[in-house]
């Protein structure tokens, strides 16, 4: 499994100098409750928790949902969120599956210019089945990208522009990888203003399924060199072709709260950016 930290079970001190760290205390997701996600940075108070996590809301209105666990800040100390003994009912109101307040009978709007952009079509088939509700409301359409070896040339052909915003999301996004190279010269050219290239760190999207939902402790390490995919059916036992063992993957996928936070948090951050309003 990538050696990237992320705020499921994560010390969120592991950097600090100190010897003595403190430890998460657990706190209720009471309705009201400021805290701040380490992991995006977001700050927000309590609005709802459901079955699936908590939902949290800035003070500019802006709403996300997380995982309730450890990974958040009160007061700069670290504490892990819980469901609190008497939750709060919200009747009349349904969550979508990326945690969000779902839209009902609402009419189909014109897709945007804006795009958002994704390596390939196990990428786009994971965002459509978590978010696929939300994209629907603000009509943005999620392409294929087929590899990111040409993301230049892409991005030149979509010519961005105001109005017309470009969001990628590349695989393997890490220090020194192709993508990384691919993505810096995309920032330093001439459209930068109005695309934003973001990644998580895993070698394959399969990876940004946490490897619980499917009764697994980690993803299997596959030297580098072997094909990803190929080297994880065989280490797991699993017999048939990759894109059987994607749909078995992807079934198991429900809400937001299946996908690691490192995935989710770029996602999101792609879906702001192509629907600012300042930006049509």
């Amino acid at each position: 499994m990538s050696p990237f930290n992320d705020r499921y079970g994560r010390d969120v001190l592991t950097n600090s100098p100190h010897p003595k760290r403190p430890v998460s205390t657990k706190e209720a997701a009471e309705p009201g409750l400021v805290v701040e996600d380490v992991q995006t940075g977001f700050v927000g108070a309590v609005v709802e928790v459901d079955k699936h996590g908590v939902i949290l809301e800035d003070r500019h209105g802006k709403r996300r949902a997380f995982p309730l666990g450890p990974g958040f800040w009160i007061d700069g100390k670290p504490v892990e969120l819980v469901r609190p003994t008497a939750p709060a009912a919200a009747p009349g109101r349904m969550v979508s599956a990326s945690g969000s307040v779902a839209v009902l009978d609402h009419k189909a709007r014109t897709a945007r210019e804006s795009r958002i952009y994704v390596e390939g079509k196990h990428d786009a088939e994971l965002v459509e089945k978590v978010w696929g509700h939300d994209l629907r409301v603000e009509g943005v359409v999620v392409e294929e990208l087929g590899g990111a070896d040409d993301l230049a040339a892409v991005v030149a052909d979509f010519a961005p522009d105001t109005g017309r915003r470009l969001g990628v999301m590349l695989d393997h996004l890490v220090a020194g990888s192709k993508e990384t190279r691919l993505a810096d010269a995309v920032r330093g050219g001439p459209h930068a203003a109005h695309v934003l290239i973001v990644g998580h760190p895993y070698i394959d999207v399969w990876q940004a399924v946490r490897p619980t939902v499917l009764g697994l402790k980690a993803w299997p390490d596959v030297p580098k060199g072997e094909p990803w995919k190929e080297g994880v059916l065989a280490r797991l036992g699993w017999r048939g072709e990759t894109w059987e063992a994607w749909q078995h993957i992807l079934g198991k996928v429900t809400t937001y709260t299946d996908l690691e936070p490192a995935f989710l948090g770029r996602v999101e951050e792609l879906i702001d950016f192509v629907t600012d309003p300042g930006t049509t």
